[in-house]
């Protein structure tokens, strides 16, 4: 018997819900409805710098959104990977008791059971692959003998054999006497869904000769992240009369070819006050997402530090901005205010190497505040310090990865890399800044180029 009523649809038929293209377009109304209560916002709270900042990041996320959701368009339906939330978690390792304390997130990253336990110092290298396992002892051995804060990325082997990529960053615990007691670190699994290579027609090439691969997109992203931005509160590569004045070099030193991009930078900021910020970083992560979330982030740390906050409040309103994202990222960053009239140096660093400061020939790093990583503590506090300076004294900043060979041992109690140190006379004996970062370049050579790294030199000229 024939029935009246519609026959219902074959099991295997989708329901009717919305398309990619009715997603493309509300992303795009959501972009235009923020911008309009911005807008709004920003009649009432126009003296709020920190908000601003807030905003940028709101909107920032919301064009990414935007743009995966269109290269959703040339990616085949099969084979596309299920997105996966990074996970971050912590480990202290004691050296006196060779003891180990890892979060629940370092156990589910690793995939070990809790009832194995942590793992120690000395058995976490076998859980590497054999081509990976100098990396990272020669980031522990830097950061338990040397002082410095530790920041590497390596692949683990999980016990069913699969690999997955994490970076690692810690810092040295001290006893009240200085001695290094335990090593403290964060955990976080990197490993991303890939970003999809649009379909390319044959006998297409991509911009300048390339294929379309999104590199040489990267690659413009990287440069406008890391060139310092004009009208620095210091005289960039030209000496000025001005009593403490600053003259400013900095270059950006790539790692070998085919190496992925990450989302290191060096900046420059004139003041409200007639002051300088000057800052380097590295914002977790690798390709050309890093690289735009590193200029979203320097975006807002320069919109809060045009508010007047100091460097140690700077970089805790930064810890908040990165921590309530979707994402949240670890980022290292060093900030430093320099007050040309008192000569005066006043800085906070989140897990990244001390300044090096070079006078009449000597050199050593700054003793560094107590700050962690951006992004691994919820409303982190960051200490920070003040250091006079002197005509003629010649201020480096850097990234890590600049050298990547082990330091030396005996240098204890400094975070400035050997290699920089055995410059000092050098570098306190050139003619400008610009000849400074020439002087490092040359000491890094083709060798070191496993990594790329910033640098950035500040010289007193009066």
């Amino acid at each position: 018997m024939l029935s009246s009523q519609n026959p219902k649809p074959p099991v295997d038929t989708p329901p009717a819900g919305p398309t990619l293209d009715d997603l493309i377009s509300r992303a795009r109304r959501l972009r235009e409805d923020l911008d309009a209560v911005r807008r709004a916002d920003s009649r009432t709270t126009a003296g709020e710098p920190i908000r601003r900042a807030a905003w940028e990041l709101a909107a920032s996320w919301l064009d990414d959104v935007g743009e995966q959701l269109h290269e959703l368009r040339n990616v085949p339906e099969a084979g596309f990977p299920p997105a996966t939330t990074p996970r971050v978690g912590s480990a202290e390792w004691n050296l006196l008791t060779d003891g180990a304390v890892w979060s629940e997130e370092l156990f589910a990253i690793f995939d070990r059971p809790v009832r194995e336990g942590p793992l120690t110092l000395d058995q976490l290298p076998s859980f590497l692959p054999a081509e990976d396992q100098p990396a990272l002892m020669a980031a522990v051995t830097g950061c338990l003998i040397d002082g410095r804060p530790m920041d590497c990325q390596f692949r683990i082997t999980r016990p069913d054999g699969s690999l997955r990529t994490v970076r690692m960053a810690g810092e040295p615990v001290l006893d009240d006497e200085g001695g290094t007691i335990a090593l403290w670190a964060m955990i976080r699994d990197v490993d991303e869904v890939p970003h999809p290579v649009p379909v390319q027609r044959r006998g297409e090439r991509g911009p300048r000769g390339e294929g379309s691969d999104g590199r040489e997109i990267g690659r413009a992203l990287a440069d406008a992240a890391r060139a310092p931005w004009p009208g620095g509160g210091a005289d960039q590569g030209q000496p000025s009369a001005r009593a403490g004045a600053l003259e400013l070099a900095a270059r950006y030193l790539p790692a070998g070819h085919g190496t992925p991009l990450t989302g290191k930078w060096f900046d420059s900021l004139e003041l409200p006050s007639g002051g300088a910020l000057l800052s380097v970083g590295d914002l977790a992560g690798r390709g050309p997402a890093a690289v735009a979330g590193t200029a979203t982030a320097l975006g807002a740390l320069r919109g809060i530090a045009l508010s007047g906050q100091p460097p140690g409040a700077l970089l805790g309103h930064l810890n908040q901005l990165l921590d309530r994202g979707v994402h949240p990222v670890l980022a290292s960053v060093l900030c430093c205010h320099y007050d040309p009239a008192r000569r005066q140096l006043s800085w906070a660093q989140a897990g990244h190497p001390a300044p090096l400061l070079c006078r009449e020939g000597a050199g050593w790093a700054l003793p560094r505040p107590a700050g962690t990583l951006l992004g691994a503590v919820s409303d982190a506090a960051y200490a920070e310090r003040s250091d006079p300076l002197r005509p003629g004294d010649v201020l480096v900043l850097h990234t890590d990865g600049l050298f990547s060979d082990i330091p030396a041992r005996g240098v204890a109690g400094h975070a400035g890399d050997h290699r920089l140190l055995g410059l000092a006379e050098r570098l306190s004996a050139a003619g400008s800044a610009a000849e400074c970062v020439q002087l490092i370049a040359d000491e890094r050579g083709e060798r070191d180029a496993g990594d790329d790294a910033c640098v950035l030199v500040a010289r007193v000229t009066g």
